[in-house]
């Protein structure tokens, strides 16, 4: 029996964009016919099956070809708790069979000319380049080197798109100066502090200014969401380029559930053009997180690594994905999210460690409230040889009350929080905001303590007023935002 099979639920309405050959239609038939029971296979015309341990990768909901979300949990999916989380499977499956490597490399974007169509034809044609010949006794070979490249041919995925090649090194970045402050600051030694806010719900940037003016020279830069939870606000673009007009620092979000190939380049140089530099390249929480009626997103365009590795490209090697040339390259600062407490820190090292090779320089975690799990996880980054590729700044919340850290604990994908700061918050009463702020001051100073820990990024879910006293009573010295 096969480990997962195609669900309604949240089966893709794949076809393809132009008909095709009768036989081509009954080689499609006949591979959704064997495929399908096998390996749940939905036909993505995309096949990578041989580099995911055999287990279809779109059976993720969230349609993510390159490893797990941050919320991905052993038991099951957290979009849909009805089936498992594929891409844990996948990981462990590949660990069983010695190929955990495989899942460094770079897999590409749908083609989406080709969805609904058949990929044997592909592999037949890719066996007969590497020299197998016809015979009467059925497929053979010339030689027993060319027999076994026959054999690795079948077991390779097609390339699709053609140009897009196998890559799963690393690349340090080609330029030599800091191109952001906060690039600069962390190159420093410096151990930084950023912010998250979430943009207004409106059209008006009148308290956003005001926010912005009251933690500047506090922090080194500020990240705007990009519709977090799968709600909309204004635009993280938009609030990046107020912050800047501010004097303040912005981290640029981009969520791959709400953009495309070409959007996602058009905005990147866009916001560049702005002095944008900062970039955090997400896949975006699941539109069901969001109010209904739920919007597509069984499937994005591209995944977080996919951006990650089209930036780096258009920054380094001055090209657009279709490869035409970029005549001024964007200067980029780029990032990644980490979720160092969900599934296991193995798996998840491996995933920063893909996410580090496509482009990530810098990783801002998920928040974190349990510090054992956090070293579990750098230990797990230092056996893979990526703690002096990155730079990591720790995700800490300012929990205001027993209430709010309890739908934390139980929605927010990758979050977990001890028993220990649940029973401080309760016997804190129902405004729980001092002991927050003494739980929120205790988590930094022992982040403070590891040595491959490079700042703190401080959520504080509306209180922005309290940033200035948390950093000053954490021991930083106020830092200056400048926008270069």
């Amino acid at each position: 029996m096969p480990l997962f099979t195609p669900g309604r639920r949240w089966q893709p309405a794949y076809f393809p964009f132009k008909r095709e050959p009768l036989s081509r239609r009954l080689l499609a038939a006949l591979e959704r016919a064997v495929k399908g029971p096998l390996f749940g296979c939905r036909m993505c015309g995309n096949c990578l099956l041989q580099e995911t341990a055999f287990i279809c990768p779109m059976e993720c909901p969230k349609g993510l070809r390159n490893g797990p979300c941050g919320g991905s949990l052993p038991e099951r999916c957290y979009v849909d708790e009805t089936r498992p989380c594929v891409w844990y499977h996948i990981y462990k499956r590949s660990e069983a069979m010695g190929r955990s490597d495989k899942l460094l490399e770079v897999l590409p974007p749908l083609d989406w000319d080709k969805v609904g169509t058949e990929t044997w034809g592909d592999i037949v044609s890719q066996v007969r380049r590497v020299g197998v010949r016809r015979t009467v006794g059925g497929l053979t070979s010339r030689n027993p080197a060319q027999r076994a490249a026959a054999w690795d041919a079948v077991f390779t995925p097609v390339r699709q798109p053609h140009w897009w090649q196998g890559d799963a090194l690393y690349h340090p970045p080609a330029y030599q100066e800091p191109i952001s402050e906060l690039e600069r600051r962390l190159r420093s030694g410096e151990f930084v502090v950023t912010a998250e806010m979430t943009p207004p719900l409106g059209a008006s940037a009148e308290k956003l200014v005001e926010t912005l003016a009251s933690i500047r020279g506090w922090v080194a830069a500020v990240n705007f969401t990009d519709s977090a939870s799968a709600m909309p606000r204004m635009s993280s673009l938009a609030c990046s380029a107020i912050a800047v007009q501010q004097g303040v620092e912005p981290v640029l979000q981009i969520a791959a559930r709400d953009h495309t190939r070409t959007g996602i380049q058009s905005e990147v140089i866009g916001a560049n053009a702005l002095g944008i530099r900062n970039v955090l390249c997400l896949s975006g929480d699941h539109a069901r997180m969001g109010a209904p009626p739920y919007g597509r997103s069984d499937i994005v365009d591209l995944d977080a690594v996919q951006i990650l590795w089209m930036l780096r490209r258009m920054r380094d090697e001055q090209k657009y994905l279709d490869q035409r040339a970029i005549k001024t390259p964007p200067r980029l600062f780029l990032g990644a999210a980490a979720s160092p407490c969900a599934s296991e820190a193995r798996f998840q090292a491996l995933r920063e460690q893909k996410k580090v090779n496509a482009g990530a320089q810098f990783l801002q975690t998920n928040l974190i409230f349990d510090i054992e799990r956090l070293e579990t996880w750098l230990d797990a980054l230092a056996r893979r040889d990526v703690l002096d590729k990155v730079y990591i700044i720790v995700g800490v919340a300012l929990l205001k009350s027993l209430k709010s850290a309890q739908y934390m604990h139980d929605h927010v994908p990758g979050v977990r929080i001890p028993d220990a700061i649940f029973k401080r918050l309760e016997a804190a009463g129902e405004d729980a905001t001092e002991e927050g702020v003494q739980i929120t001051l205790e988590l930094i100073a022992a982040l403070r303590r590891f040595p491959g820990i490079h700042g703190v990024h401080l959520v504080t879910i509306g209180r922005e007023n309290l940033l200035p006293r948390l950093i000053a009573e954490a021991g930083l010295a106020p830092q200056t935002s400048a926008v270069i």
